[in-house]
């Protein structure tokens, strides 16, 4: 049976969460949102907002910023290995030149409620450049990939990985062009997958990039992106990996079709889709819901969690709709 219906359940209509480009991860079946904006590249705040998704009808949590702690930032995906979340660096305000840490990354332990940086140890070997509206993901067990994104000027189709034990960084071979801000990767069996993106000129679409970690190679599997056989172009989405139904599969879901002529500081053409990859079988479908769901938006941020019977669930959070509205709203899509 094809992983194709799916429900919505809004989890939290929360205005004290209204935020875009911000980060969301899942620990123990709570969710932590980390900075993004109201106002174009203008950080909301440096505290951590906790929504605990096992209760129903949750109220979101708001926890001060400790003595140690990351600044402010917009553009700066998270992610989770072990338990903790960890963010790689992004945009601190109106200026358009990227937080630059020397190759550090920021490391949140929920249990402690604590704020870590964790340093490069040998600090003459070569690190990825500061940069914002790149994408994050890890292996779950002890490296952390960061690709692509935008430095001051441009846009980066780089790879990095970084090694918790050794806490050294390695540069694998750089994806596909052209490169580009607001990818979405996904790690699955021993794969780094990538797809969409904005190039500065032109949403991405039509290729979901594959990276093999142990054969250190890419490799591209073509699609047609017309709603049909494949999701349309778009940026500033989501990529995630999740079982359904048993079985691997990627989910990609909203983002923007179509930039606004004020670049950062508009809305574009938001879509409200969500789809699945099998990976087993290299193609994508698209998903049934039924009943309310969400608005159509980018700038937002996802993750997996655990769900009934013990299926993955994807929970979604807040982002940018069509009339340029940051949007502070939670919903779960459970599938079916």
């Amino acid at each position: 049976m094809p992983a194709n219906k799916a429900t919505w359940t809004r989890v939290v209509p929360s205005a004290s969460l209204d935020r875009s480009s911000q980060a969301a991860s899942i620990v123990d079946n709570k969710l932590y949102i980390f900075g993004g904006e109201l106002q174009p590249r203008q950080p909301v705040d440096n505290k951590i907002h906790v929504i605990d998704l096992a209760q129903g009808n949750p109220t979101p949590q708001s926890l001060d910023a400790p003595s140690v702690a990351l600044t402010p930032r917009v553009g700066s995906p998270s992610t989770t290995v072990n338990g903790k979340t960890y963010i790689f660096s992004g945009r601190g305000g109106l200026e358009m030149t990227p937080l630059e840490e020397s190759g550090a990354l920021w490391s949140y332990d929920p249990s402690a409620a604590e704020w870590s940086l964790i340093t490069p140890s040998d600090r003459d070997a070569p690190f990825p450049a500061g940069r914002s509206y790149h994408c994050v993901a890890s292996d779950g067990a002890d490296r952390i990939f960061v690709h692509a994104g935008c430095p001051e000027t441009g846009r980066l189709s780089d790879l990095w990985a970084f090694d918790l034990a050794s806490t050294t960084w390695t540069q694998l071979p750089s994806a596909p062009e052209p490169a580009r801000g607001g990818a979405s990767i996904a790690f699955a069996g021993g794969k780094l997958y990538r797809v969409h993106g904005f190039d500065g000129k032109t949403e991405q679409g039509g290729s979901l990039d594959v990276f093999d970690l142990e054969a250190r190679v890419w490799s591209s599997n073509p699609y047609k992106a017309d709603q049909v056989d494949g999701p349309e172009a778009r940026s500033v989405a989501t990529l995630l990996s999740a079982k359904v139904q048993g079985k691997p599969y990627l989910v990609t879901m909203f983002g923007e079709r179509d930039p606004s002529p004020l670049g950062h500081a508009g809305a574009g053409k938001m879509l409200k889709d969500v789809w699945v990859y099998n990976i087993e079988q290299g193609k994508w479908g698209i998903v049934e819901t039924e009943g309310d769901a969400p608005v159509a938006r980018g700038w937002f941020d996802a993750d997996v969690t655990t769900g009934a019977g013990g299926q993955d669930d994807i929970v979604v959070h807040g982002g940018l709709s069509d009339d340029n509205t940051r949007l502070g709203d939670v919903w779960r899509l459970s599938f079916i």
